[in-house]
């Protein structure tokens, strides 16, 4: 801070302007004014006591020039930059810079501007109180703009609209008279190019850059083109690589072939029929003995602790190495989360042939089911997932449940069910129908029930009879919804927020509804945050998106008959308690269950009993707006 404060003070009589910025109380201005009209006094008198230190007060003759500086004040030191014009002191007050913290020089020009503007207000070097008080509007802003500092160029166009012009248009007419000034564009002609940045970082950070699928596919034909090509054209390929090594190497070299055995230079003689006889080819082939059978078993490296075996790993000679093995470890003290664990030591047995030499004779033609395996290739889905045939007709319901809490109290509630009919596959009902009869039970708090009459007709007291063709996606031929006070509630959630200071607090409590068929597992809690957290305390661990603004808790478990859990969230905010402006923080719930029964009681029942014309199987049920605030 280089200027604390302005002031306007007379040769004779009491002050006429005091101007101070906010966090300088102006009783500590008043009192340093009140010092330097007694020192200016007692220096006019001749009676200024000597000082030890000749720092005190700077210049030849202090108070006696038109301007200078002078420290003042007993056990609060303030120093004072004056300037005299006419019979007008002009202050500018500022702390002692004995630790050169503060720029003095900085204060001095602030001090000259503020002569600047008495100047203009009074046209000249004539600075009465007379002509002051009739521009006291006029040089207060402009004291108020000068103290918080202006460049030459906006004081130059406030001195230039002080007669004549408005206090509105000398004030703020300023920055856009420095712009224009400067060259600078007005912030309305340039605020577009601003928006459309913003726009294109956005759009480019959302941007997914991925190749077409026709790119794909024609690299998919290329790289199948390339691993079906015959052994003639790989002998071209390989005849122009060794040309292009024979280019490479040094012309003046000896040839390799001096160094070779006789007998290994004409041992292999070209064959025409090489390509099509592979036992003829393979026949002065020396094939090395096998080892024992001690030598071939595999070697078992265990771990053992105190708490029995860990684990360990087998190796042996069929193509891994010890450095392989371990380095293939990932099982963390007796087994991690790899699919490889549930697999043996041993190796797969590999399937007699010659390596992929047989090839070779195949040349261009495509490959036989020899290669293959000689059997149809089987899907991997059916490899993997074991497919339950249908039995018949199958049915089930899909419920989604909203709320909104306040506080602790329900505000609002709702729940909305679809029937769903999967049929059998076309292929297996022989495009025959599905047609059969059934009832509905459980439908004391249905407030509104809407039946697809394409292929459901109502036949009285809560019996429907269906007829509709066989499809491979499910069907919904049901929907209703239940009144407010009769639909059941999952999950009761609580908001509490506690803002103190600029820290906010933030509080969900959850219990679960004691007469569900069965707790409710992987709940999320996602808490809106008001603002991007600088720090930012959570228990227990959350996870923080930043780019969404949000937190998020996903709890494993919620048991039937328990506490109410609790999840907390601490961060400090820039807006205070008393700002007047409340911050707003809002929650959402994500769950989702499926069972034997509806979580409404509603029920799917056949028309007669004994009689199974389809087969009920797991319903479901789900979250949809669910909020806390």
């Amino acid at each position: 801070m280089s200027c604390l404060a302005l002031s306007l003070q007379p040769i004779n009589g009491s002050d006429i302007l005091l101007q101070t910025r906010e966090w300088f109380p102006p009783a500590r201005a008043l009192v340093a004014l009140s010092s330097f009209r007694q020192t200016r006094l007692a220096f006019a008198a001749g009676k200024h006591p000597f000082t030890e230190d000749g720092d005190s007060s700077l210049g030849d003759d202090p108070l006696a020039a038109s301007s200078g500086q002078v420290i003042v004040g007993v056990e609060s030191k303030y120093r004072v930059v004056y300037r005299l014009v006419n019979s007008i002191y002009i202050l500018g007050i500022t702390t002692i810079d004995d630790d050169c913290v503060n720029n003095v020089f900085e204060c001095i020009s602030i001090v000259n501007q503020a002569v600047s503007v008495l100047v203009t207000a009074c046209r000249g070097v004539d600075v009465t109180a007379e002509k002051l008080s009739k521009k006291y509007t006029e040089i207060y802003m402009a004291l108020d703009l000068v103290l918080r500092g202006v460049s030459n160029i906006r004081l130059g166009a406030m001195l230039a609209s002080m007669h004549g012009d408005s206090v509105a248009k000398m004030m703020h007419s300023s920055i856009q008279t420095e712009s224009r000034i400067r060259g600078a564009d007005k912030w309305s002609n340039v605020e577009i190019h601003s928006i459309e940045h913003e726009g294109g970082v956005e759009l480019f950070s959302r941007a997914i850059f991925e190749l077409p699928r026709e790119t794909l596919e024609a690299g998919d034909e290329v790289v199948a083109t390339l691993s079906m090509s015959g052994p003639g054209q790989t002998t071209e390929l390989g005849q122009q690589q060794k040309a292009e090594e024979v280019e490479v190497e040094d012309p003046f070299a000896a040839s390799d072939a001096l160094n070779k055995p006789e007998e290994l230079v004409g041992a292999f003689k070209k064959d025409k029929d090489q390509s099509s006889d592979l036992t003829k080819a393979l026949a002065d082939l020396e094939v090395t003995t096998l080892p024992p059978p001690a030598a071939t078993e595999s070697t078992h490296i265990g771990v053992e602790g105190f708490e029995g075996n860990y684990g360990g790993i087998e190796f042996g000679n069929e193509g891994s190495t010890l450095p392989e093995d371990f380095e293939g470890l990932n099982q963390a003290w007796g087994g991690g989360l790899d699919a490889s664990e549930f697999v043996g030591p041993k190796k797969v047995a590999k399937s007699q042939g010659l390596g992929g030499l047989e090839l070779l004779q195949t040349g261009s033609e495509p490959l036989s089911s020899a290669t293959t395996g000689g059997t149809a290739a089987t899907p991997l889905e059916n490899l993997l997932v074991k497919k339950t045939e249908m039995k018949g007709p199958e049915m089930y319901i899909l419920e989604e449940i909203s709320t909104e809490f306040r506080e602790s109290l329900l505000a609002r509630v709702g729940l909305m069910g679809v029937v769903y009919l999967k049929t059998l596959p076309p292929k297996s009902s022989d495009d025959k129908e599905t047609e059969f009869s059934f009832k509905i039970e459980g439908t004391s708090g249905v407030k509104r029930l809407i039946i697809q009459s394409s292929r459901v007709s109502s036949l009285g007291s809560g019996m429907f009879h269906l007829k509709t063709t066989p499809s491979n996606e499910p069907v919904p031929i049901m929907t209703y919804s239940l009144l407010p006070r009769l639909t059941p509630v999952p999950l009761r959630v609580r908001l509490i927020k506690r803002h103190s200071g600029t820290l906010l607090s933030i509080m969900i409590q959850y219990v679960s509804n004691p007469n569900l068929p069965a707790p409710l597992n992987d709940i999320t809690f996602v808490l809106k945050l008001p603002v991007d957290p600088t720090l930012l305390k959570v228990t227990p661990k959350a996870i923080l998106n930043r780019s969404l603004k949000e937190l998020k808790w996903i709890v494993k478990e919620i048991p039937l008959n328990g506490g109410p859990g609790r999840l907390r969230a601490q961060m400090p905010v820039d807006s205070s308690e008393d700002g007047g402006e409340e911050i707003e923080v809002f929650g959402y719930v994500k769950f989702s269950a499926q069972g034997d029964k509806s979580l409404s009681g509603f029920s799917l029942q056949p028309a007669s009993e004994g009689n199974k014309d389809f087969y009920e199987v797991n319903h479901r049920y789900e979250s949809g707006i669910y909020m806390c605030n």
